[in-house]
């Protein structure tokens, strides 16, 4: 074999050998973390690979852990990582609540951590308050106008109440309900637009903090705008309810009237039947009386002569009746 090729050959299995020496056990890390002061052995970075934990991820957090004089151990922090937590932020939330004067242990920072909190934001906001700002909120005061308010609110956070509490949607639904309550109670839309300090006393009295994990500071009414008139409209639309009703009354009483009107007329065509039904039999009854000999022909001559009297009065009284409104005219 080539002397050359024989070097080459060394040399590349020299470097896989380094490296997987090196990946097993990071020495750079190792002297890095003496350096700093951080007494960790060698064989306990291996194991972290043994056990799938990327040691920088614990040795670093240690480093400025064990600057900032927080006391914490390798142990703490390798069973939060593997807890699924984030070492980094919660090491960096504890030395921002040091340097705040924040009372805050590893413990409580690493259990806010893992239900999913921000410990950093959290320590952060107890410093410097956060506002918040309410969607616009619409309500309707008693004498039915309606007030569009916009409200800014102050929060810090209260660590204490991180775990278990609620959250900002919480915090701005009470304001909007405090709202609400505070327009809806007032007996005209002007006393809102006069003293718009009386919907943040109010919020403010209710405790709308409770249970949450936030501490309200104070609550400012950025926008106070008047709306539609909600009172008049629902007047209004009332109105028109009741019309419709009295129009369905009506006409479901005209329905009646025209039913009703159908039926008389019908009683009298029936009745009108009757009469010629019963016109029609006069003559049958008066030949069968001719034959007989019930009625003599005198009698039948009585007879015509009373039907034609009847008939002429009868056009002698439709004739007067026709020319009676001429005459008044």
């Amino acid at each position: 074999m080539d002397p050359m090729i024989s070097v080459l050959l060394i040399v590349a299995l020299a470097i896989i050998v380094l490296s997987v020496f090196f990946t097993f056990f990071p020495f750079m890390l190792w002297i890095s973390a003496l350096a700093s002061g951080v007494r960790v052995g060698i064989f306990t970075l291996v194991a972290m690979r043994l056990r799938r934990v990327i040691p920088s991820r614990i040795v670093n957090p240690m480093i400025k852990a064990t600057k900032a004089g927080l006391g914490l151990t390798i142990n703490q922090l390798e069973s939060h990582f593997l807890a699924g937590g984030n070492v980094d932020r919660v090491v960096n939330a504890l030395i921002a609540a040091q340097r705040a004067n924040i009372p805050l242990g590893f413990e409580r920072a690493a259990a806010i951590d893992l239900a999913g909190r921000d410990v950093l934001l959290a320590v952060q906001m107890s410093v410097n308050p956060r506002v918040i700002e309410t969607p616009t909120v619409a309500a309707v005061a008693k004498n039915g106008i309606e007030v569009k308010v916009l409200a800014r609110v102050t929060v810090r956070a209260n660590i204490d109440r991180l775990v278990g509490g609620a959250g900002e949607e919480t915090v701005i639904a009470r304001v909007g309900e405090g709202i609400v309550t505070t327009v809806g109670s007032s007996e005209s839309h002007k006393d809102v637009l006069e003293n718009p300090d009386l919907i943040s006393r109010t919020v403010l009295g209710k405790g709308l903090d409770a249970g949450t994990a936030f501490e309200i500071l104070s609550i400012d009414i950025a926008d106070v705008d008047v709306g539609k008139n909600i009172g008049a409209q629902l007047q209004t639309e009332q109105a028109e309810a009741d019309k419709r009703i009295a129009q369905a009354k009506a006409e479901e009483r005209r329905a009646m009237a025209v039913a009703q009107e159908q039926e008389m007329k019908a009683r009298v065509v029936e009745m009108r039947a009757k009469v010629v039904e019963s016109e029609s039999e006069v003559p049958l009854a008066m030949a069968e009386s001719l034959r007989a000999g019930k009625m003599g022909v005198m009698d039948y001559m009585n007879f015509k002569n009373i039907d034609a009297d009847t008939s002429m009065r009868s056009s002698i009284g439709k004739m007067s009746d026709n020319t009676k409104p001429d005459k008044e005219q």
